[in-house]
């Protein structure tokens, strides 16, 4: 058992032996992909308000400076989103807002809502009414907690990070690795599509990491519901003094993430952070939600790359570069599914769509502009051109 995952009495067992292999793998071990892909996202902050203060985070404010974003401000945001070409709206914010931050409860409480999950509801059919396919990071959520928004969402998501107890969760309020875990869990047990992943270089060591990804591919040949890890390394900020890991120690997990998950996940790092070019060889398949329109509010120092240099990090694989929704293709209804591309063919009654909540389901299928979009970009069957 997991120590963290005792903690909320999740069932995890990792082999001994299991932790031996990762430990020894190296980037010749695993094979590159023969094909990269993206979602074309606007980044909506929702709320700067987090109850945790880890030590690396730039994201989170104060109270007396976080900010909430008025319904008219996200409809604004996903306009412009959709008329850009965005399929994703990624909505995210700080763990559950508590009492710290008066202002932004009675700001809620003003606009008719009981708690940050509620108003998140209405964020998400507002992205829909305006033609984006919803995507949120609300962080830690009980059961009850993502039963409220899963029906409005395409996927969900929340970086595991580690399962070790790490210092940069140290501190009064501190995120724990049990609690991501369950949230995790909760995921799978309502039939979530769902992003996950380690955060590298935050003091966890190379058994963690090991550790980290076995618990992940654990959860998910529970559920079959994690479509994709992300493999993310720290950078220096205003409130950080964490060095960013070198090239070597990423080459090294982004291998290790690849030779322990199962083919269907794909293994992704964000190309603000990493340097993509050099870890094709590693197992990477994705590279991300990137934003034509608005800047990573989690790592504002670090802009996103142009569309067309997404193109030149394929090209210099040698490889087609497909955009994607948020939900991955094995998720999404055979009807509209890319065949082949995932490696199942489009008649395989393995294949998806049950996943998808009705609501979402109806958006693609619309006969409108949007539902259009959604349909070109799952069925496309040649490699992007990116403006």
């Amino acid at each position: 058992m997991i120590p963290a995952a005792d903690e909320y009495d999740i069932d995890i067992s990792i082999d001994e032996g299991e932790i031996e292999r990762l430990l020894s793998v190296t980037p010749d071990d695993v094979a590159a992909a023969n094909a990269l892909t993206f979602s074309r996202n606007v980044f909506i902050p929702l709320t700067t308000a987090c109850r945790y203060t880890c030590t690396y985070c730039t994201y989170y404010d104060v109270p007396g400076e976080a900010t909430l974003m008025s319904p008219e401000e996200i409809r604004k945001e996903c306009r412009i989103g959709a008329d850009a070409g965005c399929t994703e709206a990624l909505f995210t914010f700080g763990d559950d807002p508590d009492e710290r931050y008066t202002a932004i409860h009675d700001q809620l409480a003003e606009w008719g809502h009981d708690s940050i999950h509620e108003y998140l509801r209405e964020a998400c059919e507002i992205a829909l009414e305006e033609g984006l396919l919803p995507h949120s990071n609300p962080g830690d959520q009980t059961r009850e907690q993502m039963a409220e928004v899963a029906d409005v969402n395409a996927s969900m998501g929340v970086m595991l990070e580690t399962t070790a107890d790490v210092r940069a969760h140290s501190g009064g309020r501190r995120k724990t690795p049990g609690q991501r875990l369950n949230t995790i869990r909760n995921a799978g047990e309502l039939g979530v599509p769902f992003t996950t992943g380690l955060l590298v270089g935050i003091g966890e060591d190379w058994r963690d990491r090991a550790e980290s990804l076995l618990a992940i591919r654990a959860l998910h040949e529970r559920y079959d519901h994690i479509q994709e890890v992300i493999v993310q390394n720290v950078v220096p900020n205003e409130r950080s003094d964490f060095e960013k890991p070198d090239l070597e120690t990423m080459r090294r997990v982004v291998a290790m993430a690849r030779a322990a998950l199962p083919e269907e996940i794909s293994v992704q790092v964000p190309p603000n952070l990493t340097p993509a070019r050099d870890l094709l060889d590693c197992g990477i398949d994705d590279l991300g939600g990137v934003s034509p329109i608005t800047d990573d509010y989690i790592n504002p120092d670090y802009e996103w790359p142009a569309l067309r240099e997404l193109g030149d990090i394929a090209d210099a694989a040698g490889v087609p570069l497909y955009e994607r929704l948020p939900t991955y293709d094995r998720y999404l209804p055979d009807s509209i599914r890319r065949a082949g591309f995932d490696g199942r063919p489009a008649d395989d009654p393995a294949a998806g769509g049950e996943w998808l909540p009705p609501d979402i389901r109806a958006r693609i299928g619309d006969d409108d502009a949007h539902g259009e979009r959604f349909r070109a970009v799952a069925r496309q069957a040649g490699p992007l051109s990116p403006p």
